[in-house]
Formats: structure tokens, C-alpha cells, sequence
């Protein structure tokens, strides 16, 4: 799911890449760039360190800005260039005067644009209508994140609390675009918000008995210092497991709904309610198995640079497993995929009592 969210979101801000964008000032910032000349300088030594890291010599050509066409020379450690590659150059004038460039980052903008678009018309020829409205309906839930979480987090606002009401809204906004207003629709959300709401009070205990703090990245330290501390980076973390759980929520309570309904029409009423619980969570038990799985390796694929470096160490495995780094993804794994294994029972029970009191 976090793969999609990004292509998503590529999608939504596909205008801002293509107009020009001037991020520098007189005195510092960033520029487009573009190499003109490469000249490799061989392998040195990172100061501190037994690793060589390769050198090379470029001549760029500003492609931006007050200074557009000017060539300046300068050495990069950074990502190797070829000529003709575009990138983002830092720029800096240091105290005495000194002016500095390096390599920022490959300009690779374009790529990301392109497999966004190849994502969405694969997804609309397969899927069709469905895919579409997927598409819309990620986009509305980028926006909901965007504009509306986003805002009331940096404001102050209870961080586990917002996350909850913000994730009912987004799983009833996803399920309507996506499926349209339907009896089978308005289970899955029942069962899946019932969901949401253990989910969180399971997260919040789990997080106060193990005192995870939240700062687990280097960006929780860079916002933490950008609000002077006024944020509650325990509640975040909260938020971030709810929100990244809902995607795979959507489809199991949507899938265990359709199921339900299914049973319940081709049964005709001649299937006792018992029985229908018992055929609907042979279907949840099967869907629940892939799901588990699927959740469980994309947290741990997201995480592979940082497993390879405890890999290294000679530290005790219990020991590297207590840090909080990878205590908060063990919480986020776990009270994840308890959320997924929850929502096929409470779905099914729901479902089962809303139709046996329509008696459709």
C-alpha cells in the first residue's frame, strides 16, 4: 500500500513537476543543473572511515534562476553523473565569501511521473471503471491526509484521536468512490471503523507499556525541532499505524462483506445464521492468510537497509530487537495485522445481524 500511496500522490502533484521551479536565493539554495563535462578522479577515503568512496570532477550548467547558462566546476563524492544528466545542485556562499556546490539529487522526476502513469492506465485497462474510481478514491484519501490531518496534527490537536476520526472518514470515503453506496459497503465500514477503534486502543497500550517515544527516523527529530517540541511523537506513531493498516482493512472487510451477502442470497434463508458464520469465516481465514503475510513484508522490506546493518552487529538479538527502532515495527507489524485478523469476525457478525433483522 505504500507503494500505491506514493504513486498516487505522483499523480496528484504531476503539475508542480512540470513547471519550472526556482529554489534558490542570492545567498543559498537549490538549482537545476545539468552536466556538461564528467572527469573521473579515482577512489578516496571517507575521513573517519576504512570505505573508498568514488570521485569525479563536473562541469554543470545552471539551468535556472538569475544565473541560468553559467558553467561552474566543482568535485562530487556523491551519486556518480554522466554527461548530460540533470540534477539538483546545492549552492552555498560561506562566511568569508566562499562559494560551495554539491550534488543534491538526481533529477528523476520524469521517471517518477512515468511509472505513474503507467500504473494508472495498467490499473484502468485491467480493473476499468473499478480502477478509476480506485484511483480517484486514493487520491481523495491523499487529500483528506493532506489538507486535513496533516494541518490539525501540526497544530496541536490529539494526535491518536485525529488519526482515528480521520481514518473512519478516509475508509468511508475510499469504500464509497471505490464501490459505490451499497448495502455491502456499509457493512465493511461498520465492521472495519469497529475495527479501527481496537485497533487504536490496542496500539495505545502496546505504545504506553513499552514507551516507545516516537523518534524513530531522523525527520520525527527535524519536525520535532521545527515545533519546538510541541508535538506528541507517541500519538504520531499511533496515527501512522492506523493509517498505514487501512488500506489492507478496506479490502478484507469489503471482501468478507461481498462474501456474506453472497452466502446470504444464494442460502435463500434455508442456512441457519450459525452456518452462515461458520462458510463466510472459511472464506475470511483464507483471505486472512495472504494478507498477514503481505502486511508483514512490506514493513520488513521498507526496513531492509536498516535489518542488513543490525545484521552486522555483535550485539545480542534480543538486545537489537528491545531497541526502539525495531520495537515500534514489531508494535506496527503486530497491532497491524491484529487489526486484519479482527476485521474478518466482526465484519462477518455484523453483517450476519444487519441481514437477519432486514430479512432481505
Amino acid at each position: 500500500m505504500r507503494f500505491i500511496s506514493g504513486i498516487a500522490l505522483l499523480l496528484l502533484l504531476f503539475p508542480l513537476f512540470v513547471e519550472a521551479q526556482e529554489l534558490h536565493s542570492d545567498i543559498q539554495g537549490i538549482w537545476r543543473a545539468k552536466v556538461v563535462v564528467a572527469v573521473p578522479l579515482g577512489e578516496r577515503e571517507i575521513p573517519g572511515t576504512d570505505t573508498k568512496a568514488p570521485v569525479q570532477r563536473l562541469t554543470a550548467e545552471i539551468l535556472e534562476g538569475e544565473r541560468i547558462g553559467e558553467r561552474v566546476t566543482f568535485e562530487n563524492d556523491f551519486t556518480q553523473l554522466e554527461v548530460g544528466d540533470a540534477f539538483f545542485m546545492n549552492y552555498l556562499v560561506t562566511v568569508d565569501g566562499a562559494e560551495i556546490y554539491s550534488v543534491r539529487e538526481p533529477d528523476r522526476r520524469w521517471v517518477l511521473v512515468l511509472l505513474s502513469i503507467l500504473f494508472a492506465g495498467a490499473l484502468i485497462v485491467v480493473a476499468r471503471g473499478t480502477g478509476f474510481r480506485a484511483i480517484l478514491a486514493l487520491a481523495g484519501s491523499l487529500i483528506l491526509i493532506g489538507g486535513g490531518l496533516l494541518p490539525l496534527l501540526l497544530q496541536g490537536f490529539n494526535p491518536l484521536l485525529t488519526s482515528i476520526a480521520f481514518s473512519l472518514i478516509i475508509l468511508g470515503t475510499a469504500m464509497g468512490i471505490t464501490h459505490g453506496i451499497s448495502r455491502m459497503t456499509l457493512l465493511a465500514f461498520a465492521g472495519s471503523a469497529l475495527t479501527v477503534v481496537v485497533a487504536a486502543g490496542l496500539g495505545a497500550l502496546a505504545v504506553s507499556l513499552s514507551r516507545i517515544s516516537g523518534f524513530i527516523a531522523d525527520e520525527s527529530v527535524f519536525v520535532n525541532f521545527s515545533t519546538s517540541g510541541a508535538l506528541d511523537f507517541s500519538g504520531l506513531f499511533l496515527g501512522a499505524v492506523l493509517i498505514g493498516a487501512l488500506g489492507v482493512l478496506d479490502d478484507v472487510a469489503i471482501t468478507q462483506a461481498s462474501a456474506v451477502e453472497e452466502l446470504w442470497g444464494v442460502s435463500r434463508g434455508e442456512i441457519n445464521r450459525h452456518d452462515l458464520y461458520r462458510r463466510a469465516m472459511r472464506i475470511g481465514r483464507a483471505h486472512i492468510g495472504a494478507m498477514v503475510n503481505t502486511l508483514a513484508l512490506a514493513y520488513v522490506g521498507s526496513s531492509l537497509p536498516l535489518l542488513l546493518l543490525f545484521s552486522l552487529s555483535e550485539m545480542p538479538t534480543t538486545f537489537i530487537l528491545n531497541q526502539e527502532v525495531f520495537a515500534a515495527e514489531i508494535i506496527r507489524t503486530t497491532v497491524g495485522s491484529i487489526a486484519l485478523v479482527l476485521t474478518v469476525p466482526i465484519t462477518t457478525f455484523i453483517a450476519l445481524r444487519i441481514m437477519k433483522r432486514s430479512q432481505i
